[in-house]
């Protein structure tokens, strides 16, 4: 099997998993983390571009698990981390992790988190070596073994 088809199956089966905790992943600290690990894969390699706000936009508006949020909220929660990484790359990126690492009081949060993170990398067919190490460093801060997502 090809390592996109491998991915493709890997991200769909994350997808799977994350509508099964839909009902335990409502927390704001959830949110937030999400909204910020969306932004850090979409600015992994420094800049960020209308597809990349289009595909967050639309994991927002047919996301099961993020249905559980108003979508005006999650999209002003996403472009103030972006806005955070534009002003200032590495000291927004800090700030978005140390966001992200708020989700690991919860194991299920945390790795759903992770998760949406892949799931927004591969969303254009490609989950770049950028990408992957940001999802890489999310992992870290959430306590979490890279390894365990095939990262």
């Amino acid at each position: 099997m090809a390592l996109w088809d491998r991915f493709k199956e890997s991200a769909s089966q994350m997808q799977t998993q994350l509508t099964a905790k839909k009902n335990d992943l409502k927390s704001g600290a959830f949110r937030d983390a999400s909204m910020a690990m969306c932004a850090l894969v979409a600015a992994a390699d420094g800049t960020v571009d209308s597809s990349e706000r289009q595909r967050v936009a639309q994991l927002i508006a047919t996301n099961d698990v993020l249905q559980n949020f108003p979508a005006d909220e999650l999209h002003r929660r996403f472009e103030d981390n972006l806005n955070k990484l534009a002003a200032d790359f590495a000291l927004g990126k800090v700030s978005i992790l140390q966001e992200i690492a708020k989700a690991k009081k919860k194991p299920a949060e945390a790795r759903a988190v992770v998760q949406i993170g892949i799931v927004i990398g591969g969303a254009d067919g490609d989950f770049d070596k950028d990408e992957q190490a940001v999802v890489r460093e999310a992992c870290y801060a959430l306590d979490l073994p890279p390894h365990e997502f095939d990262l």
